[in-house]
Formats: C-alpha cells, structure tokens, sequence
C-alpha cells in the first residue's frame, strides 16, 4: 500500500528548464547596460549549456561568462548575487502540479520532497511555487550534510515520514540521482522523463506529465478529478 511519495524538486515540480530561460532572458535585458554588447540569445544558450541542467554551481559558470564574452563593468560574483536573488522571481512550475499535490493530499497521501542544492536558495524556489505547506518534510542537500544519490538521505526522509520503504515511491528526472538511488533503498522509483537523460531501464512507472502519476500510484484512472485516462 503506498503510504508516502516524494518529490525531487529541479525538472520534476519546478520546471527548471523553463526558469533558467526566463531568467537568463531577464538578466540579460535588466544589466543591458553590461552584457548589451552580447546577443541575447547567444548569451541565454551559453548560460545553459555551461549550467548543465544545474550540475555546475553558478560561480563557476559565470566566471567562464565573463570571461568569454568580455564583460566589464560586473564581476562573476555580482551575476552570482544577481542570480541567487532574482532565480526565484522566474519560477515556473509543471503542468498539473497543484492539482496533483491536492489529490494526493485529499488521499491521505503523506508528501515529502528530497532536492540537492543551498538551503536558502532551493527553500525560495519552493517558496516561489507556494508549495511548502504540502510537506510533512523538507530535505534539501546543505542542510542535511547528504545529498542524492546517497542512501542514507532518503532513508532519513522516510524515518521522519514514519513509514518503511516499501510503501514508498519517488518521483524524479534523474535516472540515477533519483529513480535508481530509491529504488536501492526498496522504494519505487518513478522517472519524469526527461530528454536530457537516457531512460532508466529499472523504472517502475515513466510519466511525461504530473498528471500520470494517480494512475501509477491508485491503479485507477480518475476520471472524477479531471484527470487524462492514459495508463502507465
């Protein structure tokens, strides 16, 4: 009996994708005044190339900026603070996102949320979303001292749900990070596919939408809460 699913945060409920162009775009037309001399598109898919779905920490990644394209006036440490003040404000969440945190609440359903990253950074994000109230736990990478792929942070997510393994799943884009690190603790893991990565073999269920996972999860399709009859 599933009891408890959690959520990765990045390319699962946050459409990170989507944010970082948002922002990028923002950022590029608000310091015009710095960068004006680099087309924006070109600016825009610099950015998410050396990010690498945010893998790379932004430090790093505007250092290469400044350098590449000869930006003056600003340093990398200022695009940085730039960044980790402005991201939230450019948020976009999935498709059916609310909707599927309500059913599963209504359900009974006890919600928690596992995400790598800094604490005050990732916390705005889901603040940003107006979802951190759905949780009954909250466990963010810098703040526990653990991060995914690492057992022991999704045994510790479950130890303060109260409920075992088993009647467990997680939700993620990662095939490994997420899908396969659950899985090894006796969880299922069900994969946000995600372009980006090659399809994870061991999955137990693979949704393109948020609005799949009712079905995976309920054995049922539905229909009374307005939710697409597409099994798994």
């Amino acid at each position: 009996m599933i009891r408890a699913v959690l959520f990765d945060l990045d390319g699962t409920l946050l459409d990170r994708d989507a944010s970082v162009r948002k922002f990028i775009r923002r950022q590029h037309e608000r310091l015009h005044r710095h960068v004006g001399h680099i087309d924006a598109e070109e600016y825009c898919s610099a950015f998410i190339t050396l990010d690498a779905k945010g893998y790379v920490w932004k430090d790093r990644v505007y250092a290469e900026m400044t350098e590449r394209f000869g930006i003056h006036g600003l340093t990398p440490d200022q695009l940085l603070a730039d960044y980790i003040a402005g991201f939230a404000d450019s948020c976009v969440p999935f498709p059916n996102m609310i909707r599927l945190l309500d059913e599963l609440s209504d359900r009974g359903i006890a919600l928690g949320m596992i995400t790598n990253g800094f604490t005050a950074f990732q916390m705005n994000n889901i603040k940003a979303l107006g979802i951190q109230d759905y949780f009954r736990t909250l466990l963010i990478s810098e703040r526990e001292g653990l991060r995914k792929p690492d057992p022991a942070i999704f045994l510790r997510a479950l130890e303060r749900l109260g409920v075992t393994p088993e009647d467990a799943v997680f939700v993620g884009d990662h095939p490994v990070n997420d899908v396969q690190a659950a899985q090894a603790v006796g969880m299922k893991g069900v994969w946000k596919r995600d372009p980006y990565y090659d399809a994870p073999g061991t999955a137990d269920a693979v949704i393109d939408d948020l609005s799949e996972l009712p079905s995976f999860l309920f054995g049922c399709f539905l229909k009374k809460c307005g939710y697409p009859a597409n099994p798994i």
